[in-house]
């Protein structure tokens, strides 16, 4: 029997479907001599520090760092039923070919299973970028040999090993630091929460910290012809800030009066120039997010399970977790049947037509810039956004516009800048004229750059020759203030996350930052925000992101290198190394453990100040009620129902 294993159910269907196993199984799909099953994402999961030894059920600096010497795993309770499906189905296969998600997470996924259930048989890989029948077609007529991705795997596993370190250590070190400071709650730490987390503490305090300076501006609004047009007031620069904004109230003030009197200006320079605009990339997932919190309000999670729903349900997104917005060159040779697909599938796209050029390659079709995973774009299985609910309608739009653009023309404008001289100040004004809308007929108000919060409207200028005078038809002399950091929305911290390259000086770690695109992954940062939220770590006051006092403690208490992006970047650079088999998987924990263990030695002698309740859902075991009614001891574990130590959550922090 030729068994595939899928990461999902509903991908395993799909795929089931393609191959004719319409049989329904236990946990699985059968067909003739083919199989199709399923995980529910991770099966196992590493197994918490009691299961090593008993002691560890209760939290104590003494028994810190708690370093496994043989990594252990465990069958997830919740899913049991099916593990032992995939297990008995493992002993049954002659051939395994794993169909889980095509990144590092979901090569783990399958290669867990594979080496804890001892399955020996041969392995090819399916590669899918998309679950529509003739994608998966496609990747079936392209099976990949398993030692192509098996290094993945390593790679993977490195990566959970590390997490798990700091996770349980850092977690349990600063939950028993933060009790001996009277805070009686516990401290989650991990490599990519803590990182994020300083990224929203340095904001808030920067906006906390902000002292706000008055500076003046002059719109003088100038007629020609009869028609009427905004200027700007240039103050000289010696009496500007870096930004250019005037901070002499006199000059202005004076500037003001004498312009006003006036009555005219005349031209000095007139300069224009073509502007041609490429269509911008289809989205990856953090663009996706950034512009979807931005527009619409939506959470990262919940943008991300919008588009998992329009890629695994609705079959009609490719793979959304992806980090990449550029397109391979093979998948140009689809583009006419999708375009077609999608005008068939929706009228309203039907002005569009006329401007559409299939054989068109934009800057997106780029093979050198592709990564595991292209951007996300429709598939030929195209349905009309109408009938899906509303924001999913929002979703699928942004993402069909993004691929549409790539067929149409530049947009080209011819930007105008006009110089004046009004009364010896000078004054400035800027016009846009449209010359080919290109790209954005199809793309909707949300995908519109926007613009800076200081930046004039656009505005199409009149006719203006140098040496001509234009009247003063009215001036605004304004008495305006510095504004602070605005505080981070869900899609800021996305994109914060992803650009976090900026903050790190070492120019080696910067780039692989930039490599990487930044802290966490396209498929984690959107879980890592949420559990920040869901631990109470931050709070949100409408769309706007706010650290807890919890938050500011811990961040001033942990090792710089914990909190710091530049970690991240390091340890990328190693996993890397492990991928590539430049590395070993036990040189890599073996770093990683010696590393936590002078971490822990350096942190435990350190005294912290942490205020405020303890974080929502987290209070200290030590501090929960006996079921009797009765306190517990101070520096005692809660017990549960059944009087044994509670266990921490298995869960590492990532």
């Amino acid at each position: 029997m030729r068994l595939f294993l899928c990461e999902k159910p509903s991908q395993a269907k799909d795929i089931a479907k393609v191959l004719g196993a319409s049989r329904r199984g236990d946990g699985c799909w059968q067909g003739t001599d083919v199989c199709v099953t399923w995980c529910i994402g991770h099966l196992l999961e590493t197994a918490p520090p009691d299961s090593y030894d008993a002691r560890y059920k209760r939290w104590t600096l003494e028994d810190l760092p708690i370093i496994p010497q043989k990594w252990k795993m465990l069958v997830k309770p919740k899913t049991a039923s099916q593990f032992k499906a995939v297990k008995r189905l493992l002993g049954e296969a002659r051939e395994l070919v794993i169909a889980t998600d095509a990144d590092r997470e979901g090569e783990m996924i399958a290669r867990e299973l594979v080496e804890h259930c001892r399955y020996r048989g041969p392995i090819q890989r399916l590669w899918l970028s998309a679950l529509d029948d003739a994608s998966i077609r496609k990747a079936l007529a392209r099976l990949l040999p398993g030692s192509e991705t098996f290094s993945l795997y390593h790679s993977a596993l490195g990566r959970s090993r590390a997490d798990w370190l700091i996770g349980m250590n850092m977690s349990r070190l600063f939950t028993l630091l933060g009790q001996q400071s009277g805070y009686q709650g516990v401290l989650p730490v991990g490599r990519v929460q803590t990182p994020t987390l300083r990224l929203v503490v340095d904001r808030d305090r920067s906006i906390a910290d902000f002292v706000p300076v008055p500076f003046w501006a002059i719109d003088v609004q100038l007629e020609q012809a009869g028609s009427v047009f905004n200027a700007q007031w240039r103050a000289p620069e010696d009496a500007c800030d870096d930004q250019g904004r005037c901070l002499n109230p006199a000059l202005a003030q004076q500037a003001a009066a004498d312009m006003s009197a006036a009555g005219s200006a005349r031209v000095r320079k007139i300069t224009t120039e073509r502007v041609r605009e490429a269509a911008p990339l289809p989205f990856d997932l953090g663009t996706l997010q950034e512009v979807c919190s931005k527009k619409f309000g939506l959470g990262a999670q919940e943008t991300l399970d919008i588009a998992q729903a329009l890629y695994e349900t609705h079959k009609l997104i490719t793979y959304p977790r992806s980090d990449c917005g550029y397109l391979p060159q093979s998948q140009h040779a689809e583009a006419p049947a999708i375009l077609a697909a999608l005008q068939r599938a929706d009228a309203s796209l039907a002005p569009l037509q006329a401007h559409l050029e299939p054989q068109r390659r934009s800057r997106a079709w780029n093979d050198a810039k592709v990564s595991a995973h292209h951007g996300i774009i429709p598939t030929a299985a195209a349905s009309d956004p109408a009938r899906l609910p509303p924001k999913y309608k929002a979703v699928y739009t942004l993402v069909r516009a993004r691929y549409l653009a790539q067929f149409l023309p530049n947009h080209e404008y011819d930007r105008t800048q006009a110089e004046f001289d009004c009364a010896g100040h000078a004054l400035r004004a800027v016009g846009k004229q449209i010359v080919e809308p290109g790209w954005r007929r199809a793309l909707p108000e949300a995908l519109t750059p926007a613009k800076g919060r200081e930046a004039p409207p656009a505005q199409v200028l009149p006719a203006l020759r140098e040496g001509q005078d234009c009247n003063v038809h009215g001036l605004q002399l304004k008495d305006l203030w510095t504004q602070p950091p605005k505080p981070f929305t869900e899609g800021d911290l996305i994109k914060a996350m992803k650009n976090v390259a900026k903050l790190v000086d070492d120019p080696k770690l910067k780039q692989k930052l930039k490599d990487t695109t930044g802290i966490g992954t396209e498929a984690t940062r959107a879980s890592i925000i949420q559990g920040l939220l869901d631990r109470g770590y931050l709070v949100k006051n409408g769309k706007a992101l706010a650290a807890t006092p919890a938050a500011f403690g811990l961040i001033d208490a942990v090792p710089r290198a914990i909190a710091d992006p530049g970690t991240t970047a390091i340890w990328e650079q190693a996993l890397d190394m492990v991928q590539s088999g430049e590395m070993t998987l036990e040189e890599f924990v073996a770093r990683q453990s010696a590393w936590m263990g002078k971490l822990v030695e350096r942190c435990s002698g350190m005294r912290m100040t942490i205020s405020g309740p303890p974080l929502a859902g987290n209070a200290a075991p030590w501090k929960k009620k006996r079921r009797s009614g009765g306190k517990a001891k101070a520096g005692a574990p809660a017990k549960a129902a059944s009087g044994k130590p509670r266990a921490p959550r298995r869960k590492a922090s990532t």
